[in-house]
């Protein structure tokens, strides 16, 4: 029978061989440390991610970067004019040091870790916040970079110079081969081919690389093939990575099978002690029903997004939080910005109002009240067993992964109640 175990992942710049398993990077801090660092213990590869991570440094070492730039741009508290607010660059490499840096020592193992960049967080000033990210993540250590959010044109030329450019894993996510190919033509400029490409489908948690009209036209197995085969016909041999509602070990093992170098998978492990999403909505994903998943344009970036239709962050009147945070800045404003004082200015009182066009993303992200999750979250509870209380048992990330890994015939192991 064909499982997951039967194949390994190579890549062309090492001799070594991972089990086939990628676990997405999911922000700000839901796919953690320990996350990650499970799954390369376990021979596969994790994924951090570098959302908000002045936000996440200030939770995991004590430093107070957020609070630091809200002082130092409390003047647009009260003004929809965010134009003056910006990064302090030696902030985001001080951030990357502690979360990369840190990570990176505890790692054991035989896998890798991995960091999820997205080029949509534009941060107000985006070359040069971008450049700063992918360059401090390669100089503390991290295995590999996985180009999220974004057609990422410039940024292998921004790396080019870094001495780890050959040696660590690049990568990038894409969602057709139409935006593949515009990276793979700048590439080349640098020298360098990505390391692996991940081809995320329809069915994927968070942002979408599809239209909010048309995502349910497309399916990951026609897009994977149809990436496989450019690459044939562009003489690469590039591992191609599925992504976007590869629930079991089975689905992966199918992939594998076609021709996949690995699979990357996330909502499963949204469930399990390690991910970094509270107890309490971890549950919330336990208890939806498939008629509970929507995608809509809430987030501020453009994109498409998948989450549970109660999440919090739907219609709230949260007080735009640039100063403190502002990840998703461009030009001076953010669509959520513009939102909120649409809203405001339309309430009587201008205090009693709810904004359903847009979500203030980086701050529901930061509270965990936005429920990103992919199309599959429903099954979450077949995976598991419900307790006396009502409430579901939380998996272990070594459980989950060892799922994939070693199930046949669709199967699902249940974890041993305790």
């Amino acid at each position: 029978m064909s499982k997951v175990d039967n194949f390994r992942l190579k890549f062309a710049n090492d001799n070594k061989e991972y089990v086939p398993i990628m676990i997405g990077g999911m922000g700000v801090d839901i796919s953690t440390s320990e996350l990650a660092l499970t799954a390369a213990r376990l021979g596969g590869i994790g994924h951090i991610s570098d959302s908000l991570i002045t936000d996440v440094s200030d939770r995991k070492f004590d430093t107070t970067f957020v609070s630091d730039k809200r002082k130092q741009f409390r003047g647009s508290l009260n003004s929809p004019d965010k134009s003056l607010i910006q990064f302090n660059m030696i902030d985001i490499r001080e951030a990357t040091k502690l979360h990369i840096g840190k990570t990176m020592e505890a790692k054991k193992g035989d896998g890798l870790v991995f960091v999820n960049c997205m080029e949509k967080l534009t941060m107000n000033n985006t070359r040069d916040t971008l450049k700063e990210r992918l360059n401090s993540a390669l100089d503390y250590g991290i295995d590999g970079i996985t180009l999220s959010a974004g057609l990422h044109l410039n940024s292998f030329a921004m790396m080019q110079e870094n001495k780890r450019f050959h040696d660590a894993k690049l990568g990038i996510i894409v969602s057709s081969v139409r935006a593949l190919r515009p990276f793979l033509q700048r590439a080349k400029r640098s020298n360098r081919m990505p390391d692996y490409i991940v081809v995320e489908g329809p069915l994927a948690g968070g942002h979408l690389g599809f239209g909010l009209d048309d995502w349910n036209q497309y399916r990951l197995q026609d897009i994977f093939i149809e990436v496989l085969n450019y690459l044939k016909e562009q003489h690469l041999e590039i591992p191609v990575i599925p992504a976007g509602g590869i629930f079991t070990g089975t689905d992966a093992a199918n992939y594998l099978t076609d021709g996949a170098g690995a699979v990357q998978v996330a909502t499963r492990f949204t469930v399990t002690e390690e991910c970094g999403l509270p107890d309490k909505v971890k549950q919330e994903y336990f208890r939806a029903e498939e008629d509970d998943v929507e995608v809509n344009t809430t987030s501020p970036t453009g994109y498409p997004m998948r989450m549970l239709s109660y999440s919090p962050s739907i219609g709230g009147k949260m007080k735009p939080n640039c100063e403190s945070l502002g990840y998703l800045l461009e030009n001076g404003t953010c669509s959520y910005v513009e939102a909120y004082e649409k809203a405001k200015n339309a309430s009587p009182d201008g205090k009693t109002f709810e904004v359903f066009e847009k979500t203030c993303l980086c701050t529901h992200m930061q509270l965990y009240q936005c429920y990103t999750c992919g199309h599959y979250v429903y099954r979450l509870k077949d995976t598991t067993n419900r307790l006396p209380d009502g409430t579901y048992q939380i998996l272990t990330a070594e459980h989950v992964f060892k799922d994939y890994q070693f199930s046949t015939d669709n199967q699902i192991l249940k974890p041993q109640l305790s």
